[in-house]
């Protein structure tokens, strides 16, 4: 279907870096803030981005010339082409069918949904929706075309600027009927993730996977789009790569071998084409092409700090099957895509439990395995006694219980393809789901490990368990991850779980064995895993010494373009942006430029290579577009904060505090913008409700000590400060700023272990160096 649902505003992530008031760091995805300075550099940045143009009408009518569209195939390739024109891929997209699309608008439904009511409707021969606009009021919008097939119909409408806009009132052929993706949510005219933002926006967010060869072609300076396709849905050449040529020599030479135009597609690159679309991943090119290699056009998105996957890697959001199968056994093995999957009807190969027996079973008549694209291999499984459900019945097919569904969309069911087991205690210790309980709902996660004892031993796979652990940990930033992921590092056999621990590292960089062991890992025969231990060491790219700005100089030179992309983004303060990395980042940032996230990430780029003014131009953009974003907000903020406009910085994450009340971190960065304009009784009760929030947030607790000594409350602002130690014993800051109350109290004595503590975390501290000297006087 369409890409993943529009959350109420994108996924931003943010992490945690501050100083002692509005020393502020912060992130979209690899992206980070740091103040550098070199203006002449930036004057040759502005100059370099205005050169960079998206491709225009000429480019793209010379790439199409290479295509042949999926008919021509069909004298040839006759079954082949059968089996395709009937698959989902071929309906991917088309124009309106009167004969398929009439009974989804005539006679007319009225839908309610949320607090609105639309309708849909047939007009002079039109099919309209009747819902809300830009505008907050309902009015009557003619529908273009349809994206999918079943189990549901999305319809495109088109607006201004050639964008089509997908709405989030889908049909359900099946069971006929209207319905909100939705579900409940009540989404307004002006959020982003309203049929009419830009989260639903087909040109940036459908389009590319719903057709062949797609070219976006959006325009920075009119904010507008001349999308164009070599063919509309996804076609024979979607997979097999631009056929003219191939065609052509047919033509003159008919019926003959030998074709020097095409050659058979590895497994491998077959399995690129796959996951060009049936992963969730960030475009680097837009313009990927068979059999090219998936990681030098797409950034995968993997389990990281964030929960749109659970720690055992198993998908949450709407995250398809790429990075779930890159995960499993089944991949590690050499299982790909087709050896389950017909590739041109889209169907698995053999029905029920026979595809999976077709590895896991003993010798299989002829006729199957002749079907087949590999030997059987793999574990041996005697179904009836393996499943211990009654055969036929839910439980007893393979994949109810090793490859759980999840549904998406509301209509549509989709199978984990991560192939787990299922282990109660997962779902006891870190709240994973398991398939038992996912089926027996009335039933506990005790009772099902109870069955699962009785059936299989207490055999339950402790790999899995000790990973996912280890990943939980690392996401609620427990430094007993560490030593976890410095194992699953150096030892996990399969890449993906490898580049998991390599990402989540990035959080302790900054010990010295978590660093050698990311500059090892960056030299990885596994693409994901460098690009992943490139990440890890951005955040020490400009401290980190000549020996990580070697690495990450080599990784410049990458084969692959997703790892060279992050090396230039790590050493983006003083990248020449000439270089083939640099114009490949380049690249990037433009190419993501018609939605917030990217125009945050430009702004970023510009901020660090010290162009201020263009990188407000960004954030301000990214906050129009989507001004329902807490994270755009605080960038926002830290941008109006560094140009000397404090105001306009506490107005910002004013606003971020309303849109995620309960995130303790935009209370912790109001306080400190209010410090910054000399707010300070603003400044200490922010920082008191972020503590309040979030009772172990070290950081907040020190800047509220540092707010309520100010305000002349040396008591509390101990007592604040004796807290922050508690919790982060390594900060010399804490010990420092407590002695430095205590002195003013005259309460020498502690003043002075206090000092000396600070001294003991930082030798050399001359601050702390210098207090101890005057107490001794």
């Amino acid at each position: 279907m369409s890409k993943p649902l529009a959350p109420k505003s994108p996924p931003v992530r943010k992490y945690f870096l501050a100083g002692i008031f509005l020393i502020v760091v912060f992130a979209l995805g690899m992206a980070g803030v740091y103040w550098a300075a070199k203006q002449d550099q930036a004057r040759v940045e502005r100059s370099k981005l205005s050169t960079i143009t998206p491709p225009g009408a000429d480019a793209d009518a010379a790439v199409f010339a290479t295509y042949g569209t999926s008919p021509t195939c069909k004298s040839c390739h006759e079954e082949a082409y059968e089996n395709w024109a009937r698959s989902h891929h071929a309906l991917a997209e088309r124009s309106l069918d009167p004969a398929l699309d009439t009974p989804a608008f005539d006679p007319p439904w009225r839908i309610t949904h949320g607090t609105q009511n639309s309708e849909a409707r047939l007009v002079e021969g039109k099919f309209q929706l009747v819902t809300q606009g830009l505008g907050g009021t309902n009015q009557p919008f003619e529908v273009a075309r349809v994206i999918g097939v079943d189990p549901l119909l999305q319809y495109l409408i088109p607006t201004e600027g050639g964008r089509l806009q997908a709405s989030e009132l889908c049909y359900d052929p099946n069971h006929p009927g209207w319905f909100n993706v939705y579900g409940e949510e009540d989404r307004q005219a002006g959020e982003w993730g309203h049929w009419s933002g830009r989260g639903m926006n087909w040109n940036n967010m459908c389009a590319n996977c719903h057709n062949t060869r797609l070219r976006k072609n959006y325009d920075e300076a009119t904010d507008t789009y001349a999308t164009s396709m070599a063919e509309r849905g996804v076609g024979c050449e979607a997979c097999h790569g631009p056929m003219a040529d191939h065609n052509a020599w047919q033509a003159r030479f008919p019926n003959q071998r030998g074709d020097p135009t095409v050659r058979r597609i590895s497994r491998e690159e077959m399995f690129s084409a796959c996951a060009q679309c049936h992963s969730r991943r960030a475009e680097l090119t837009g313009d990927y092409r068979p059999p090219e290699n998936f990681f030098d056009h797409h950034q995968l998105t993997i389990p990281d700090e964030t929960d749109i996957f659970y720690p055992d890697g198993q998908v949450r959001d709407e995250d398809y099957e790429v990075t779930a199968f890159l995960g499993s056994k089944m991949h590690a093995a050499g299982v790909r895509c087709v050896d389950c999957h017909e590739p041109h009807t889209s169907k698995v190969r053999l029905p029920g439990n026979f595809m999976c027996l077709s590895c896991h079973s003993g010798p299989l008549p002829t006729a199957i395995t002749n079907a087949l694209n590999t030997a059987p291999v793999g574990p041996r499984i005697d179904p009836e006694t393996h499943s211990r459900h009654q055969v036929g019945t839910r439980g007893d097919f393979c994949t109810d219980c090793h490859m759980p569904q999840t549904v998406y969309m509301q209509r549509h069911p989709r199978h984990d393809h991560g192939f787990t087991s299922p282990d109660p205690r997962l779902t006891k210790e870190l709240g994973i789901p398991n398939a038992c309980n996912r089926c027996h709902t009335e039933r506990t996660a005790d009772w099902s490990l109870d069955y699962v004892i009785q059936w299989y031993g207490p055999r339950t796979n402790n790999t899995v368990l000790d990973r996912a652990t280890t990943v939980a940990k690392a996401r609620n930033a427990d430094a007993a991850a560490v030593p976890g992921l410095l194992r699953m590092l150096r030892e996990e056999n399969i890449p993906l779980w490898r580049a998991v621990a390599a990402n989540l590292l990035k959080r302790w960089t900054q010990e010295t064995n978590v660093t050698a062991a990311l500059l090892s890992a960056a030299g990885d025969t596994n693409e994901l895993v460098r690009a992943m231990a490139v990440r890890g060491l951005e955040p020490i790219a400009q401290s980190g010494g000549a020996t990580v700005r070697t690495m990450l100089n080599v990784r410049l030179n990458d084969p692959v373009r997703s790892v060279r992309v992050d090396a230039a983004w790590a050493l983006r303060h003083q990248l020449d942006t000439n270089s083939t990395a640099g114009t490949d980042l380049i690249a990037y940032l433009r190419h993501n430029l018609d939605q917030p996230g990217g125009a945050m990430q430009m702004g970023v780029f510009q901020m660090d290579r010290s162009n201020l003014a263009a990188a407000l131009v960004y954030f301000e953009r990214a906050v129009k577009w989507d001004g329902f974003s807490a994270p755009l907000r605080h960038a926002l903020a830290v941008a109006y904060s560094t140009d000397g406009r404090g105001r306009e910085a506490v107005e910002q994450l004013q606003a971020a505090v309303r849109l995620a009340p309960e995130d303790a971190e935009y209370r912790y960065l109001l306080g400190l913008a209010f410090s910054e304009t000399g707010n300070l009784r603003g400044a200490r009760d922010a920082l008191a409700e972020a503590v309040r929030l979030d009772p172990s947030f070290a950081r907040a607790w020190y800047n509220l000590g540092l707010a309520q000594s100010a305000l002349n409350q040396p008591e509390p602002a101990i007592e604040s400060l004796l807290r922050a130690e508690s919790l982060d014993a390594h900060s010399p800051m804490f010990p420092y700023a407590r002695a430095t109350i205590l002195a003013r109290l005259d309460q020498v004595e502690e003043a002075r272990l206090a000092a000396r503590r600070a001294l003991e975390l930082r030798p050399g501290f001359a601050e702390a160096q210098q207090l101890l000297q005057a107490l001794s006087r």
